[in-house]
Formats: C-alpha cells, sequence, structure tokens
C-alpha cells in the first residue's frame, strides 16, 4: 500500500513541476523586460516612432531567394500603408507554366518607403514564402443518401478522373500577413532569440533601431484552404489579409510554428499538423490557456486509470464475479475501433491512445482466459482454459429470461418508491462529470462530427438529473441503514480529539 501511494505521490509531484515548469516558460514568451537604460545607449527602439510613409508591395516568383534576379511579377500594391489598420485583398494570381506541371510558387512580401522600389530602399523589409506546397490529394467523398460528391471542387479540378496517390501541386489560397505595431525598446544584450531573427537592425546616429518587424502567419494556413493545381489550371484566386500584432502574441506564435515544423520532421502529416493549427487559430488565447490546464489534469487522471485498471488485473488470480464474454467483447471493439481510425488515416493524437488502449484489453483477454503461448522455433502455439467462459455465456443465457423482467420491475419500483440517491457513488459521479466537462471544452476546440460534438454532452444530462435528484430527495441522516446504524448515531459515538 505504502509503495501505491508512493508511487502515485512521485506521478502527481511530476506533474506538478511540468505544469509549473510550463507555466514559467509561457510567462518567458509572452513577456519581455524592456530596456530601462534612460540615456538609451544600450537600446534598440522602433523605427515607426517616426511615423514613416510606407508602402506594401508583394510579388510572385518561381525562385526562392532574390539573387540572381529572380524575375518578380507585382500581384499586390498597397500605397499609404496603415500598419495599425486591418484589412483584406481579393486577387486572381497568374500560374507560370512550371507551377502548373506539379512546381513551386513562390511570394515576396515588401515593406518599404513610398514611392521607391523595395529593391532600392535601404530601409525596406522583405519576407519569402511559398504560396503551395506538396501533399497527397484527397479522395472525393459522395454523399451515400443523395448520391452528390461532398468534396469542394474547382470547375478546373473537376478534369481530374483519377486522383493520383502522390503528393501533387496545391495552391494556398489564403496569405496572413502581419506587422508588429508596439513602439517596444529592447535590450541590446536581452533580445529574445526568437523575435531577433525577424528583425533588421539600422544605425541612425549613436542609436541602433529596428525596422518594422514583418511576420507571416503560417498557422493560418489551413488544409481546408488548399486547392489543386494541374496543368489546366491558368489562375487562382488569393485573399490577402493583414492585421497588426502584438509583441507578447508575435513571440508565442513563432514558437507554436516552430512546434508544428518539428512535428512535421518528426512524421506528422499534413493532416496532423492542420488538427493542431486548428487549436490555436480558431481559439481564443485565454481560452486556449485554460483548456491547457484542464487537459493536463484530464490528462493525468487517464494515466492514474490506466495504472489502477493494470494493477487490478496484474493481482487478479481467478474470473470469480467478472464476465469472461464482456471481456472479450469489449477487446474486440476496441480494437475494430483502432483498425477503423487506422484505415481512417485519423490523426495521431487519437491514434496512438486507441492503439494503447487495445494493447491493454488484448493483455486482459490473455489475463481472464489464462492463455499460455508457447514457442516451437518460430512457430507459436496457444493455450487457453476456456470453460470459465462457456459456464459465463451459458449462464447468461438461462438468467436473462429472469434477468430481463426483474430489472424492468425493480426500475418500476424504484421510480415509485424508492425515491432517495444516497446509495449512489458520489466520488464516483464527480469523478465522471469532472472528465465528461473536460471533454465538452475538447468538443469547442477540436474539429470533429457534430454528432460526436452531441454525445460529449450525454453524461452532462445524466449528472444534472443526478443533481436534481438529489435536491429533491435530499439524504435522511437519521434513517437506518442495512447495517442498523445511522448517520447521527456515528457522529455521536464518533470519540473527540483535543
Amino acid at each position: 500500500m505504502f509503495q501505491k501511494t508512493s508511487f502515485t505521490t512521485l506521478i502527481i509531484g511530476v506533474f506538478i513541476v511540468y505544469v509549473l515548469h510550463t507555466c514559467w516558460v509561457m510567462y518567458g514568451i509572452v513577456y519581455t523586460k524592456p530596456c530601462e537604460d534612460r540615456s538609451g545607449e544600450n537600446c534598440i527602439t522602433s523605427y515607426m516612432t517616426k511615423n514613416p510613409r510606407l508602402q506594401l508591395s508583394i510579388y510572385t516568383s518561381l525562385k526562392s531567394s532574390s539573387d540572381g534576379n529572380p524575375n518578380l511579377n507585382l500581384i499586390l500594391n498597397v500605397d499609404d500603408l496603415d500598419i495599425y489598420s486591418k484589412f483584406e485583398r481579393n486577387i486572381n494570381v497568374s500560374l507560370p507554366k512550371k507551377t502548373r506541371n506539379n512546381g513551386t510558387l513562390f511570394t515576396y512580401v515588401f515593406v518599404h518607403h513610398a514611392g521607391v522600389l523595395p529593391w532600392k530602399d535601404s530601409k525596406q523589409v522583405h519576407i519569402v514564402t511559398q504560396l503551395t506546397t506538396y501533399m497527397v490529394p484527397k479522395p472525393q467523398e459522395i454523399n451515400l443518401i443523395s448520391g452528390e460528391e461532398t468534396t469542394q471542387m474547382s470547375e478546373s479540378q473537376k478534369t481530374i478522373t483519377d486522383v493520383p496517390d502522390r503528393p501533387i501541386t496545391h495552391w494556398r489560397s489564403r496569405l496572413t500577413l502581419n506587422i508588429m505595431a508596439d513602439h517596444f525598446s529592447f535590450d541590446r544584450e536581452a533580445v529574445p532569440a526568437d523575435v531577433h531573427r525577424y528583425m533588421k537592425l539600422y544605425q541612425y546616429g549613436k542609436t541602433v533601431q529596428y525596422l518594422p518587424i514583418l511576420f507571416v502567419d503560417l498557422l493560418s494556413n489551413r488544409v481546408k484552404d488548399l486547392v489543386i493545381v494541374n496543368s489546366s489550371t491558368s489562375e487562382l484566386p488569393l485573399t490577402i489579409i493583414y492585421d497588426k500584432i502584438s509583441l507578447g502574441k508575435l513571440r508565442f506564435w513563432i514558437h507554436m510554428q516552430d512546434a508544428v515544423y518539428s512535428l512535421q520532421q518528426f512524421g506528422f502529416t499534413e493532416k496532423d499538423a492542420d488538427e493542431i493549427k486548428g487549436i490555436f487559430v480558431d481559439t481564443n488565447l485565454y481560452f486556449l490557456a485554460l483548456t491547457f490546464f484542464v487537459a493536463a489534469f484530464h490528462l493525468l487522471f487517464d494515466f492514474l486509470a490506466f495504472k489502477n485498471d493494470i494493477s487490478f488485473w496484474k493481482k487478479k488470480k481467478s474470473m470469480v464475479g467478472m464476465s469472461s464474454k464482456a471481456v472479450l467483447w469489449r477487446c474486440f471493439s476496441t480494437i475494430v475501433i483502432f483498425l477503423f481510425l487506422l484505415d481512417e488515416q485519423t490523426s495521431l493524437l487519437v491514434l496512438i491512445p486507441a492503439g494503447i488502449g487495445a494493447i491493454i484489453e488484448i493483455w486482459k483477454v490473455k489475463k481472464a482466459f489464462k492463455i499460455i503461448i508457447h514457442w516451437k522455433g518460430i512457430r507459436p502455439t496457444f493455450q487457453s482454459l476456456l470453460f470459465s467462459f462457456i459456464i459465463s455465456f451459458q449462464a447468461m443465457k438461462y438468467l436473462s429470461f429472469l434477468l430481463y423482467p426483474l430489472c424492468l420491475g425493480g426500475a418500476v419500483y424504484s421510480l415509485v418508491y424508492l425515491k432517495s440517491v444516497a446509495h449512489l457513488p458520489w466520488k464516483a459521479f464527480m469523478y465522471k462529470a469532472f472528465n465528461t466537462f473536460i471533454d465538452d471544452v475538447f468538443a469547442f476546440i477540436i474539429t470533429m462530427p457534430t454528432s460526436h460534438r452531441l454525445a460529449c454532452f450525454r453524461d452532462d444530462v445524466v449528472f444534472l438529473i443526478y443533481l436534481y435528484q438529489r435536491w429533491l430527495y435530499p439524504v435522511d441522516k437519521t434513517r437506518i441503514n442495512e447495517y442498523g446504524e445511522s448517520y447521527d448515531e456515528k457522529s455521536k459515538g464518533k470519540p473527540h480529539r483535543d
């Protein structure tokens, strides 16, 4: 008992340290200490304090580097750029022949002085990003009821009869741009590394200033906005969105983009990364922070539940009081669900927990049926004691004729006479209610079918009914229980400690 408590305490302690460390890291990301040098010699100030007249110019090119004449093609020009005002532009972009033949197209975004060409302005800032990406196209989905294709496709895409099983060029129909609007003063010796790579410094007398910090929001590039590019596609629409961004959100967004990129390097597909992007883009940051803490505690309780479940079955020597058929059926259903998720190429965030659960259920079946594996070379043979399962199956078959009428009659009798909730497991209900409320939060921030969202609220209704019953039928503390005792008597007989 002491070892179990010690292990649980250790896990909880590690969890608390992890949460506190995460809070400290997040605080260090969103908060940047300003420069406190009054003379200003050790500070890096913003060039935007002079309120210069700026211009936004966006070009396309087949090359990713401006070296060697990249042959830029102007697609948008915004005179008198106001970095504090949000705007949106919808344009059509002509695609070069190389891009249409499964090639790549880049965009150059310049912020420079108005009336001056970008490459002739020494104070210009620019950033290069891709307008295309490579991905295996999604197959067309057909509604089994109406027979219509549910996948939205353009007219040029409808000419494709066979969907290829190799990555092809997809067009990113959204381009989101940000400029940091805070006139923040950085300390020369404490410039955050994440912001420093986006900074371009300019020497102005004895002071050093940083030019406008331009940022391309890659998290807003979602899979649902991708359009297939083929040889017959001459031009495609592009929505350009601009908005200002604060320093704290800029640093947070940079870290999130780096995290998504790292996950893709470790094998996460575009679909897996897109689900993570949706959590950050489609959710309020304060609500997301609350969800993180709630999800962390949910993960802790899930881990402890797995641990207790394994400990219970590890110590169990017989199947007395347990149904072998129920264990076998649960294992079968869990494996079917896991294989279905695997076939549907579900996100690893869902697939990995389902796989762990399937492995545990297989181990339970081995434990319940006392399956012994004998190896004869490389060929395994299995030996199992199925007698208890046969007895359990035959017993339930004959008992069901008497059990079902008794259950129905008992339910009616309890509804009419036993108006009490004192016998219900209050702590178990609270634990389940806590978990289902967490699932409700996930239902709002994670992309899922509407039917699954509605299923998340099922346990909420049950718990609310229980609360109403507990209020309607309060517990009678003077009532004698099955042991001939009452709550008041036990309270009176309890000795007091000085």
